[in-house]
C-alpha cells in the first residue's frame, strides 16, 4: 500500500516521503480500515510517540496522521461492535502507524460509525478537534448554562467547535485571535472578540472557564482572568501560572466512541460544523505539512474516493 512515512527525527519534514509499505495486520480488537480521508497535526513530528512505541523502542518508518474516515475491510480476533463494509471515523493510536496511508489498523474502540450522509472529509476533520473541544469544555472545564468561557484561538479547528458547543450549551462566549480573525469569529456567534495583537486581554474581566489552545504568554496571562472556583484548561502546555482559588488542567484528548457518534449527529442536524479547508490528494501530504500561506480550516488528505 502507499503511505506517507518519516524515518529520521533529525531530518523532520525533509525526511517525509510517499512510499510502499506492507499491508497492516489487525491484532486482537483491531480493525483494518481503507482510508478515504485523513487529518493530521503539523506538530506531530515533535511528538515522541511518532518515533517510538509505548516501550520506548524505535518504530520507524512511521506513518503520521491520527484522524481518519473510511471503510472497515478487516477484523482482528475478538473484535466486536463494527463490521466489514461499515463506514467509520475516529482516531488512530498515538504510538502506532497513522492515517496518511491507504490502509491502517486501528483499535475498534477508537472508531464510531460514520452516517451515510456525511462526507469522509467531514469524518476526518471531526475526531480530534471535536473530542478536544468537548472534553476541554465539559469533562475538564465543567461548563454549564449561564457561565462565561474565554476561548483562545477561537477560529481554529478546536476553537471554532468549542465556540459552537459552548453557545449551544447556553454559555456566553468570548473568543480571541488575530485581528484578521474577527469576521470569522463573528460568524461563529461569539458574544465578544479580543484582538490579541491590538487589544488588552485583561479587559475581558473574570470568566468561569478559560480554554487555551495557544500556550506561552497568553496562557500565563489567562490565569488572572479565572474567577474564584473557575478553571483554566489548556491543550497547549501545562499551566505554569495558576488561578487564584481556581483549577488548572492540561490534558491530551482521548478516544470516545459514544461522543464521536454524538458529535456526528450534531453535524447532521446542523448544530455544529467542523472547519474544513483544502482537500488534497495523498501525494500532496508532505507539502500540506509545510504550507506556503495560512489556510482557513483543516487541511484534509483525500486518500481514496
Amino acid at each position: 500500500m502507499k503511505a506517507v512515512t518519516v524515518r529520521d527525527r533529525e531530518a523532520g519534514l525533509a525526511g517525509m516521503t510517499l512510499e510502499e509499505l506492507p499491508y497492516p495486520h489487525a491484532v486482537e480488537n483491531d480493525v483494518v480500515v481503507q482510508v478515504h480521508a485523513a487529518g493530521f497535526t503539523r506538530g506531530e513530528l515533535e511528538w515522541p510517540a511518532t518515533w517510538t512505541d509505548r516501550a520506548g523502542r524505535d518504530r520507524t518508518p512511521s506513518v503520521p496522521g491520527h484522524e481518519l474516515s473510511g471503510v472497515v475491510v478487516g477484523l482482528g480476533f475478538g473484535t466486536t461492535g463494527l463490521s466489514v463494509g461499515q463506514r467509520v471515523f475516529g482516531m488512530a493510536d498515538w504510538a502506532r502507524d497513522g492515517s496518511l496511508a491507504e490502509y491502517v489498523a486501528v483499535e475498534a474502540r477508537n472508531l464510531a460509525p460514520l452516517p451515510a450522509d456525511l462526507d469522509h472529509a467531514i469524518g476526518a476533520a471531526l475526531p480530534i478537534s471535536g473530542l478536544t473541544a468537548w472534553q476541554g469544555l465539559f469533562d475538564h472545564g465543567r461548563l454549564t448554562t449561564g457561565q462565561t468561557v474565554l476561548i483562545h484561538g477561537v477560529t481554529g479547528a478546536v476553537g471554532s467547535l468549542a465556540a459552537q458547543l459552548a453557545r449551544e450549551a447556553g454559555a456566553r462566549v468570548i473568543g480571541t485571535g488575530r485581528s484578521s480573525s474577527r469576521d470569522a469569529a463573528t460568524s461563529l456567534g461569539v458574544d465578544a472578540f479580543v484582538d490579541l495583537e491590538n487589544e488588552e486581554l485583561e479587559d475581558t474581566g473574570p470568566v468561569d472557564l478559560v480554554f487555551d489552545v495557544i500556550g506561552g504568554e497568553v496562557l500565563d496571562r489567562s490565569a488572572a482572568l479565572v474567577s474564584p472556583g473557575g478553571t483554566l484548561v489548556s491543550v497547549a502546555a501545562p499551566p505554569k501560572v495558576l488561578p487564584t482559588n481556581g483549577r488548572a488542567i492540561f490534558f491530551v484528548v482521548e478516544p470516545d466512541r459514544a461522543r464521536l457518534a454524538d458529535l456526528a449527529q450534531r453535524v447532521r442536524e446542523g448544530r455544529i460544523a467542523p472547519a474544513v479547508g483544502r482537500v488534497l490528494p495523498l501525494s500532496d501530504a508532505t507539502a500540506a505539512f509545510q504550507p506556503t500561506s495560512p489556510a482557513r480550516g483543516r487541511t484534509i488528505i483525500r486518500v481514496a474516493e
